[in-house]
């Protein structure tokens, strides 16, 4: 799609990345099931994390957008999908002012969440909306750092299906914080095959991303021990914490994690590499939903 082409519209959905979104549903999906598997499924709460969930996702994306644009990340080589800063489709002040109106949404649902569930609610979201910009801003924009995967992981994996169920139950459980684990790896996972993409112009911008530390072996194989991770958590929910053995369910999305690993393995074209990253956002997707339907269907079956 040429920029002069794309509308206004276009470019505030094109800031958006409306291809990641559904990863960020993943993790509040996983906990509402556990929530319903415990007897706590709150329609409202659960409705409300999902909305912040979004909505934290479309803020990153677009503190990303911004501060990549003034730190000169976004170049014309890059090989990622087309951003809306460097190309002069959204001004950086315009940028600037949607930031702030996703902050005030997103502080306006945390409100009735901080209603829902107490104290515990305000110190978690002003920790993500924070992390959400410094991941490229401020003072010390850890992606840039090396640091990314570990804010993904947990706050995007842990922090987002722990406090979904939370929010809907007042408590946590092992279950819970063990399935946060396997959501966190394949969200993980999304972000370090942008970075792999992304490597060579990263390093020459002066982003120290794990992957430019790593190099291409080592994010490889980054990439497939998060998988790894992701899929031993099952049989722990069923032999360790004896759940339904439902829970296996999402061994199904194994093939296609086997295809993702062997394709990031050879690619090295852009147009490769971004179907990778949208190839593993499913498998994450459809990984959290097998998990889900799993949990569900194990509450019916005793």
């Amino acid at each position: 799609m040429a920029t002069q082409t794309i509308s206004p519209r276009q470019a505030w959905i094109l800031a958006a990345r409306p291809k990641t979104l559904p990863a960020a549903l993943s993790p509040v999906v996983v906990g509402t099931a556990l929530a319903f598997a415990d007897g706590g499924f709150a329609l409202l709460p659960a409705l409300a994390a999902a909305a912040g969930a979004l909505l934290l996702q479309i803020l990153s994306n677009f503190a990303n957008d911004y501060s990549d644009f003034f730190r000169g990340a976004d170049t014309p080589d890059r090989l990622g999908p087309v951003r809306v800063t460097s190309a002069g489709l959204i001004a950086p002040d315009a940028l600037r002012r949607g930031i702030v109106a996703v902050i005030a949404l997103a502080v306006l649902v945390g409100l009735y969440l901080v209603w829902v569930g107490g104290w515990p609610i305000p110190l978690i979201g002003v920790a993500a909306i924070l992390a959400a910009l410094a991941y490229t801003g401020g003072l010390f924009p850890f992606g840039y750092y090396g640091l990314g995967e570990l804010f993904v992981f947990l706050f995007f994996g842990v922090v987002a299906v722990c406090g979904t169920y939370y929010v809907q139950t007042l408590a946590l459980t092992p279950p819970v914080a063990t399935a946060s684990v396997a959501v966190g790896a394949l969200i993980t996972a999304i972000l370090v095959v942008n970075n792999y993409r992304d490597l060579e112009t990263d390093r020459r911008a002066g982003k120290h991303t794990l992957a430019v530390r790593l190099g291409r072996r080592g994010t490889q194989i980054e990439y497939a021990a998060l998988f790894v991770v992701a899929y031993v958590v099952p049989p722990v929910l069923w032999l360790a914490m004896q759940m339904s053995p439902l829970v296996l369910a999402p061994w199904l999305t194994l093939p296609l994690a086997v295809r993702l690993v062997r394709t990031l393995a050879a690619a090295t074209d852009g147009p490769t590499l971004n179907k990778t990253l949208a190839g593993t956002a499913q498998a994450g997707l459809f990984f959290s939903l097998l998990l889900a339907a799993g949990i569900v269907l194990g509450t019916f079956l005793g």
